[in-house]
């Protein structure tokens, strides 16, 4: 199967650059129009922190807010970097984790890394091993991103990963469970199953296709009849390991079929993922970052109660604050999956040449003409939620219902992956 194609039916929407807006958009409403220029504010981003009208906004909202949840188009740098001075005005205050779009072994393998001064020649070992192993946190502005967010908030500093675990991780979750010690008829299982893993991932890489890797080679009867071996003497941390992979599994090719709810089955891990680390730390202040959908307040546009609306509600419910912040860009190139083990390939946008409707058009046709072309624009959704939004396009009143603050970055540039077979020699 084609790289292209399966990655599509595997639910890869989080590689690609989100849906953009249109040549021919019709303007909204005058008296919405007024409300957007009134909320718009312009955003100096830089390695010293923020700038500009939107800076206040900004700062003030993230102070004021127990979550503060970031949702955003993947595989670029700036949207890192933003990150980045976000987890610096969070950590003054107090941040007890940074959550995101990666399974939760692959996330303790990254936080192992991300105050090591090798950190990136230890992760690209990591991936080297391993391909695929991790979604995103192979990326080096991600990997800068945690780094620098772990110096700014000191050594207790957590990363949480939440979601499932990514296309090649099987190699290293077996791995993981040989080194648990399990009992003998576990180990002889897994230790057959770390034999194919081996043999898939080999076939893989020649091809780049992820049809070729062990989560989609081993069978469901393999699959049950492992289970029944590790629940017998595997222990502990073989059978939490297990039921990683198995989920896994199960999400995937879910995708694949495109049957079983794979969007919903995806976003309930999460959301137990959550609670179970809320459980343990239970008034812990956050910084998650997310593709866009996954952080809708609101149901998002696969109408999913996704990540963010549990965390909304679960704020309501505490009495304390979640702020909703989505970060896209107006142009430029994205990091785009391409193939098992491959470097990203840089993918071209621009928010004007497409034909659908979309709000980031809306923001750059009323960018004022004394703002830096460099400034980001700040959208403060409250203020037009406050006017009320019966006027409003329908694209600006989802945004508004989904989000708190919308930012628009003038470009983005495509990240590079770590430990990539064909990866180019650093700049």
């Amino acid at each position: 199967m084609k790289i292209r194609k399966l990655a599509c039916a595997m639910g890869m929407a989080s590689w690609a650059v989100l849906a953009s807006g249109a040549h021919a958009q019709t303007p909204p409403p005058a008296d919405f129009t007024q409300l957007i220029s009134q909320a718009s504010l312009p955003l100096g981003v830089g390695s010293n922190g923020f700038s500009g009208a939107g800076a206040s906004v900004l700062g003030q909202a993230v102070a004021d807010s127990q979550y503060v949840l970031i949702g955003e188009s993947h595989m670029s740098r700036e949207i890192p970097a933003f990150t980045t001075q976000v987890c610096r005005l969070m950590a003054p205050m107090g941040l007890t984790a940074m959550v995101v779009e990666t399974g939760p072994e692959a996330a303790r393998a990254v936080g192992s890394m991300m105050r090591s001064p090798d950190r990136e020649a230890r992760i690209a070992d990591f991936a080297r091993r391993h391909p695929d192993v991790i979604a995103f946190f192979n990326g080096r502005d991600e990997g800068q991103m945690a780094a620098d967010c772990a110096a700014a908030a000191g050594p207790d500093l957590q990363l949480w990963g939440l979601d499932q675990e990514f296309l090649g991780a099987s190699g290293h979750l077996l791995e993981e469970m040989l080194k648990s010690n399990p009992g003998p008829i576990a180990r002889a299982t897994i230790e057959g199953l770390a034999a194919q893993d081996r043999q898939t991932t080999a076939a893989a890489l020649e091809s780049g296709s992820p049809g070729d890797l062990f989560l989609f080679d081993v069978t469901q009867e393999a699959l049950d009849q492992a289970g029944v071996a590790i629940a017998r003497d595997g222990g502990e941390r073989a059978r939490y390991l297990f039921g990683l992979l198995t989920e896994t599994h199960a999400i995937y090719h879910a995708s694949q079929s495109r049957s079983g709810d794979p969007n919903g089955r995806r976003a309930r891990l999460m959301k137990r993922t959550l609670a179970a680390h809320l459980a343990e730390n239970p008034k812990a202040r956050l910084l998650m970052k997310f593709g866009a959908w996954h952080v809708y307040k609101s149901l998002n546009p696969l109408d999913q109660r996704d990540i963010g609306a549990f965390v909304a509600e679960r704020a309501e419910g505490e009495g304390v604050t979640a702020l909703h912040v989505m970060v896209l860009g107006a142009k430029g190139t994205e990091g785009s999956y391409a193939g098992v083990g491959r470097a990203a390939t840089a993918q071209p946008f621009d928010v004007t040449e497409d034909e659908d409707p979309d709000w980031r058009k809306d923001v750059l046709l009323m960018r004022p003409a004394d703002v830096s072309p460099d400034d980001w624009i700040l959208v403060d959704l409250r203020r037009l939620r406050a006017g009320g939004l019966a006027s409003a396009p329908s694209e600006w009143r989802n945004l508004a219902l989904g989000y708190d603050i919308a930012i628009l970055a003038p470009t983005l540039t495509a990240t590079t992956v770590l430990g990539a077979i064909d990866e180019p020699n650093p700049e």
